[in-house]
């Protein structure tokens, strides 16, 4: 590649940083997902730790992700109708508060499991309003034409903090203990708390629609399910989430009784797969068409359970690594297609609402899924449940490809 191409490449993969708004919100929220990440893995490897069982892994994923099932589709109707920047604001500090309270249970050596099913609970909770206003305050941060680079370097920044999270977490956790993990994290959140009030923002984005709550979650449900490219689309992320995503609800155990490691072990297998989402996201970032992106989301729907099931026949730690690195790059392929084709079709006062139900189908399922494989796995074994996640998901991928040989309006 000569230095023309190079800058083209450059110019094409990161043109919404042209926008000041938009550089301030990427880097508040590396800082803030590098401390989140050190959260997840933190809290997971200490929850196995504390029970040793499968099952309360499932658990903890249920515990979040069962307020997003209930939640999320108000939270979208809340997106639309108030400043998503001020939504921000509070849930962003509510999940800062819940790191710090993590935070002083560890410390003191009270923590029980229970206290992070609560807190897990208050965090779904949270988090039901969070997503959708976080995911449709990106089209006010850049052009619409710019809208599909702005979505692929959102997932960029999110595992820029999966690779580097884990790695200071797994070190951090076997060197310090668990809850300088959690103090991480709620400081983290003071960056993008602070980029939040700093945005010069021409407007507070509030919709004129003021047709009563219930109104406006039915249109936006109604919306989803009779378009028939959205509702396609929306059925492969609930699939995706909550079947192929569930592998990650055992990694904990993987890394202890498989890989016979630790929490070093733990960080590493999540930061493989955050540097294959990496690099999945930049694929994903310099493509501009969207016939390319919907052959690209094709390609990833088979590689993703392929890449699975070699993880789950392996146990050398090496192979483990380069494995979840083709998985990092299937998954986020096929969840930043997903956003961009769904955004790209969507009207600004609709979009919360419709993105809250994508984010139900990827946060509410990822949970469900887990919580059955943490179950499952405790009677048939992590291996076994792993691989047999890997063939449905492939089974997925043919009937998408069936599915979508019929022509779509993507345009």
């Amino acid at each position: 590649m000569n230095i023309i191409d190079f800058k083209l490449y450059t110019n094409t993969t990161f043109v919404s940083l042209k926008y000041p708004n938009y550089r301030l919100w990427f880097i508040g929220q590396i800082i803030s997902l590098v401390g989140t990440w050190v959260q997840i893995t933190a809290q997971g490897y200490l929850m196995y730790e504390l029970t040793h069982s499968m099952a309360y892994l499932g658990y903890m994923s249920l515990a979040s992700g069962l307020p997003t099932i209930l939640l999320m589709l108000y939270g979208g109707v809340f997106a639309d109708r108030f400043s998503r920047r001020y939504l921000l604001i509070i849930t962003q500090s509510v999940m800062m508060i819940l790191a710090f309270i993590l935070f002083f249970l560890v410390y003191f050596q009270v923590v029980l499991p229970w206290h992070i099913l609560m807190l897990s609970v208050l965090f779904g909770i949270t988090n039901s309003f969070d997503v959708p206003a976080r995911q449709a305050f990106v089209f006010e941060l850049v052009q619409k034409k710019d809208l599909s680079n702005a979505i692929a370097l959102n997932s960029m920044m999110f595992n820029l903090g999966a690779i580097i999270g884990p790695a200071i977490a797994g070190i951090m956790y076997a060197s310090m203990g668990a809850s300088w993990c959690f103090l991480v994290n709620g400081l983290s959140f003071l960056a993008i708390i602070l980029v939040l009030f700093g945005l010069k923002m021409d407007s507070l984005s509030k919709t004129k629609d003021k047709k009563p709550l219930k109104g406006q979650l039915a249109e936006g449900m109604q919306y989803c399910f009779k378009n028939e490219t959205i509702r396609l689309f929306i059925l492969l992320t609930l699939c995706t989430g909550s079947i192929g995503m569930s592998f990650t609800t055992l990694l904990p155990a993987w890394a202890t009784d498989i890989l016979k490691g630790n929490a070093v072990t733990y960080g590493y297998l999540n930061s493989a797969r955050g540097l294959g989402s990496l690099m999945g996201a930049l694929i994903v970032a310099s493509i501009g068409s969207v016939t390319k992106r919907y052959g690209v989301l094709q390609t990833a729907t088979f590689l993703f359970p392929i890449f699975l099931l070699l993880f789950a026949l392996h146990d050398n730690l090496k192979m483990a690594l380069i494995f979840m690195i083709g998985m990092g790059v299937g998954l986020i392929i096929i969840f930043n297609t997903l956003n961009s084709l769904i955004q790209s079709l969507v009207s600004d006062q609709l979009r919360g609402r419709v993105m809250s139900v994508y984010s139900v189908a990827f946060f509410g399922g990822m949970p469900l899924g887990s919580f059955l494989a943490g179950i499952i796995a405790e009677f048939i074994g992590a291996r076994t449940t792993i691989i047999i996640s890997s063939v449905i998901c492939f089974m997925v991928a043919i009937a998408f490809y069936v599915k979508s040989k019929k022509p779509f309006a993507l345009s």
